[in-house]
């Protein structure tokens, strides 16, 4: 806490309670909440994107019952700001700053790559951008900053392939993953939704290879999915929990780990980085998947018909 003064951070041990879960740090009305709003205040950062961050980095330091140290979780809170603010710094160019009045200021466009990277590899909450996409923004018409982007990656999830096409008869090669997702803070209310509503627009419009956008959500972060239900995606799956990972210190996917050290097999990860890497106990939640008909209307499947899909 070398960065946040004693007095300040002993003042934020007050918002947590003793036996602070990972179940109450996902709630949106909590000491958590409150904590993290303060710190990110403090440090001048985006109090949503902050939370998400921390509520990645908690698993990594939680005990196997869910629960976290006081203490321990406000660490990772202001270690996280931290990072957040070199990240913001990194890419000060791209981050816009003036007052959105509303929808109408913003333009859609098909987005820059290399800008795109950036905004994911730096801001959003995996700090990674996925190759091979075509990426989307809504920007200011003044500006031409973005304030809101996505990315869509064609499908390369097998399992996932494999039963959209048995169950709701689409061909895996017609599926496009909205594989990432950010809006800046001055983001008015519903960019997403209206984001999400242009890309399927373009793609019917430009693809006619392609029948079908899927993204998963994972609660774990807070994530309820009401921008893809304001947009008229349904929930058609669930997904498995799997344990979060992490290298020195900082969240890593396994699709990072395998471009970086050729395999995603825990054993032979462990003998080489020792205890650089470290790997989450707590029991996590299941991520849904919600998917959305490009032409036509996209059937909803009732909660106790989801089938339950293994990572």
């Amino acid at each position: 806490m070398s960065n946040v003064r004693r007095d300040f951070a002993d003042d934020l041990l007050a918002f947590l309670p003793v036996g602070l879960s990972l179940a109450e740090c996902r709630q949106p009305m909590s000491g958590f909440v409150e904590v993290v709003a303060k710190v990110a205040e403090r440090r001048a950062v985006d109090a949503r994107g902050l939370t998400v961050r921390a509520r990645l980095h908690l698993p990594r330091v939680a005990r196997s019952d869910g629960t976290v140290g006081r203490r321990v979780a406000l660490a990772e809170v202001i270690r996280s700001a931290r990072h957040l603010s070199a990240d913001i710094a990194a890419i000060r160019g791209l981050v816009p700053s003036g007052e959105i009045r509303g929808l109408d200021d913003l333009r859609f466009v098909v987005y820059d790559d290399d800008k795109a990277f950036a905004v994911f590899s730096h801001l959003h909450y995996l700090r990674s951008a996925r190759p091979g996409s075509l990426n989307f923004a809504l920007v200011d018409r003044s500006s031409g900053l973005p304030v809101a982007l996505c990315s869509a990656t064609p499908l390369d999830w097998r399992r996932l392939g494999g039963v959209l096409e048995r169950r709701f008869g689409v061909p895996p090669r017609e599926v496009w993953d909205i594989s990432r997702v950010y809006s800046f803070q001055v983001a008015p209310h519903s960019a997403i939704s209206r984001l999400l509503a242009q890309v399927r627009r373009w793609f019917r419009r430009e693809r006619r290879d392609a029948s079908l956008l899927v993204t998963t959500v994972d609660p774990n972060m807070g994530f309820t999915g009401t921008s893809y239900r304001a947009a008229n995606w349904q929930e058609w799956l669930r997904v498995r929990p799997r344990p979060y990972l992490y290298l020195n210190r900082q969240y890593i996917s396994p699709r990072q780990l395998r471009q970086q050290f050729g395999t995603t097999n825990k054993d032979e990860l462990r003998e080489r980085l020792g205890v650089r890497l470290e790997i989450s106990r707590a029991a996590l939640l299941d991520s849904s998947i919600y998917c959305w008909r490009i032409r036509g209307a996209t059937e909803t499947v009732p909660s106790s018909e989801l089938h339950r899909l293994r990572r």
